[in-house]
């Protein structure tokens, strides 16, 4: 390699070149386009990069001042993901979903951030950048880690967290790893095929046209490098005081669900914990009436709560 030739970390998500970005972020409009209309597009910047946001609703002027919402989208995505959740979501409150730096989208990654104390130092700075003091923290997947992690290591703005089908809880197994390279097969196989294996899979990106040309994208534009996240252990977990939802597939390869459904509330003081029937690693992209208004209720509980409530006291 000649000496000018700038190298590339290895710990630094990087688009392979801008044609297939930009074919990439075409396939995202297709999705943003579905959800809810978005607001206002802002870029703001951390010790670790430039993250983009998008900011979705409320519909009503007078909401405005709810707590928000913010949305942490899963490995090797970005926030086109909650497609089928902004609507309901932003109806009623501001929404905030933020591409993480390190994943494909709008997001510039320049530091690496894999490590918990750095990623829970980004989110707090990006809160500060759009001057968030308290935030319903919603996260997917690797997102899930990101917000349990958040929760676990700077959780004074969080009203509350919820993780969905979350990564952070378990060592990731050989399973997943299948099942991701299953389904990512899966997408190129015949269209008749497709059906029977999203069916088999638990994997809807199979049989929406949408959403398959989206991840065909993105694993043709984006190289992500990264570890997968450690899990965190019982007393971190228990360190936890932010009122905490865990929502899972009965399908899950990243977790088992019935154990998970057994440790968190154990665990994590108050925690509520449930399985949805009939998915595995989307819950809220299956099922997506259910999972939002799960989410709006727990969310609405929590707002309910008066300031001087213990949830808001920690262990002496």
């Amino acid at each position: 390699m000649p000496e000018n030739t700038p190298r590339t970390r290895r710990d630094m998500g990087r688009y392979v070149n801008d044609r297939l970005r930009d074919r990439y972020f075409a396939a995202c409009d297709v999705l943003y386009a579905k959800g809810a209309p978005i607001r206002s597009e802002t870029d703001v910047e951390t010790s670790f990069g430039t993250t983009h946001v998008y900011r979705y609703g409320p519909a009503d002027p007078a909401a405005e001042s709810r707590t928000p919402v913010v949305l942490i989208h899963g490995s090797g995505g970005c926030s086109a993901m909650w497609y089928p959740n902004t609507a309901a979501l932003s109806a009623d409150r501001p929404v905030y979903a933020l591409d993480t730096p390190g994943d494909p989208g709008r997001s510039i990654h320049r530091e690496p951030m894999w490590q918990p104390e750095r990623a829970a130092q980004w989110m707090t700075e990006a809160f500060d950048a759009l001057g968030l003091d308290k935030v319903h923290l919603v996260g997917s997947s690797y997102g899930g880690w990101l917000v349990i992690n958040q929760a676990h290591r700077q959780p004074e703005r969080l009203a509350s967290v919820t993780a969905l089908d979350p990564g952070g809880l378990e060592k990731v197994g050989f399973r997943f790893f299948v099942w991701i390279f299953a389904s990512l097969f899966a997408t190129f196989a015949p269209e008749r095929l497709r059906p029977a294996l999203a069916k088999w899979l638990e994997q809807p990106v199979i049989s929406d046209a949408d959403l398959r040309a989206w991840i065909q994208a993105g694993v043709k534009a984006f190289r992500i490098r990264r570890p997968a996240p450690l899990p965190l252990s019982d007393a971190e977990l228990g360190s936890i005081r932010t009122p905490f939802y865990l929502i899972m597939g009965k399908r899950s390869l990243l977790v088992h669900p019935k154990r998970q459904l057994e440790r968190v509330p154990r665990v994590i003081p108050g925690a509520r914990a449930e399985i949805v029937a009939a998915t595995g690693h989307g819950p809220q992209i299956d099922h997506p009436d259910l999972v939002n208004a799960r989410m709006l209720s727990f969310m609405e509980d929590i707002d309910s709560l008066p300031p001087t409530t213990p949830r808001d006291v920690t262990d002496a």
